[in-house]
């Protein structure tokens, strides 16, 4: 059990963490600044995180805490009562749309996290934990976990700014090639159960 002085530093820590990424943005938070806010000495901020990565991802599974509840118990076809496929659609759709919105705090902290940080953070292990899952629910015959790397490598912040932002690519047209991506994943399965029914 986490010590109850231990638990209050790390909320003071990442409350005043999180009021200088809403003031300065998180491309600025230093963690000196982040002790002096919270005041605590640095050397307690690194022991409770790390390192600057570290504290942005506590900060990452903090801002996603709405986002993870309405995909796995919110209403559909994101959250559970849809056809998988459909969730899969809708995930990936809001994805996209998220990654395009400026005030989005999972976004902007994610932009200042590596690749590997993001997706070894408990907020990315659970994206490709849920599409994966949903693809194997899908009735998908093939290698799901890969798949859902696929399938996140192109929903990524990294994908969506360069195209929107270099290329003035919309985000309607990532979400349509998101269903067409889907689509061609899951088609083998939808032509199979089409089969069966026809037969029956």
């Amino acid at each position: 059990m986490e010590r109850a002085d231990a638990a209050r530093n790390r909320v003071r820590l990442l409350d005043a963490a999180t009021r200088l990424v809403a003031e300065h943005g998180a491309e600025h938070v230093t963690m000196q600044a982040v002790a002096e806010e919270a005041g605590v000495g640095k050397a307690t901020l690194f022991r409770r995180f790390g390192n600057r990565n570290g504290l942005l991802m506590a900060l990452l599974g903090e801002a996603e805490a709405l986002f993870q509840e309405a995909y796995t118990s919110g209403p559909p076809p994101l959250g559970p009562g849809a056809p998988a496929v459909d969730r899969l659609t809708a995930f990936g759709h809001a994805l996209i749309e998220r990654a395009a919105a400026d005030s989005d705090l999972g976004v902007a902290l994610g932009r200042r996290l590596p690749y590997a940080c993001r997706h070894d953070s408990e907020t990315g292990q659970a994206f490709h934990s849920h599409i994966a899952d949903l693809l194997w629910e899908a009735g998908i015959d093939g290698d799901c976990d890969m798949l859902a790397h696929a399938l996140l490598g192109f929903a990524s912040i990294e994908l969506s700014d360069y195209l929107r932002l270099d290329h003035e690519v919309p985000i309607t047209r990532l979400q349509a090639a998101w269903v067409d991506l889907v689509q061609r994943v899951t088609q083998p399965v939808a032509e199979h159960e089409d089969n069966l029914h026809a037969d029956a």
